[in-house]
């Protein structure tokens, strides 16, 4: 896989019938290795190590109900009172980050009202503030 733009982890690798899966801390379980899971793997490594956050405040891949449809967040980082931190959207590092992917993750924290967003292919990341009084972003350096 392709080296992103993270500091180098441990990950745990399986290999059947000629597919890679890669082993979630959070989900605990292998999961089938996709550019995008290399991203979100990475994405929970940093949150944990880099930044101290509990595994047990840690969700990964859940559904959202958007308008009536099931869709899916990538990680979502909960405070200990029970709302939400943060909000994460992963893309392969193939996909270039567009206002559609601020589009898309704007409309899950519709729902989900995080108090900070990120976006990242693993090789460009995007930090922002939710300002909700003015309904606006604050974008950050990294997430404090």
């Amino acid at each position: 896989m392709q080296k992103l733009n993270f500091p180098a982890f441990t990950f745990r690798f399986k290999n059947n019938e000629n597919k890679v899966s890669i082993f979630d801390v959070i989900r605990k379980k292998f999961i089938l290795l996709t550019p995008e899971e290399w991203v979100r793997q990475h994405v929970v490594h940093y949150l944990i190590a880099v930044k101290g956050v509990s595994k047990s405040l840690i969700n990964v891949e859940k559904v959202v109900k958007i308008n009536g449809l099931n869709k899916r967040y990538d990680v979502v980082v909960y405070n200990s009172d029970g709302s939400i931190y943060l909000l994460v959207e992963c893309k392969a590092p193939e996909v270039k980050i567009t206002q559609n992917t601020f589009d898309q993750i704007a409309r899950y924290n519709g729902v989900l009202t995080a108090n900070y967003l990120m976006v990242t292919n693993g090789l460009n990341h995007y930090f922002c503030q939710l300002d909700y009084l003015n309904q606006g972003y604050i974008f950050l350096p990294d997430l404090p």
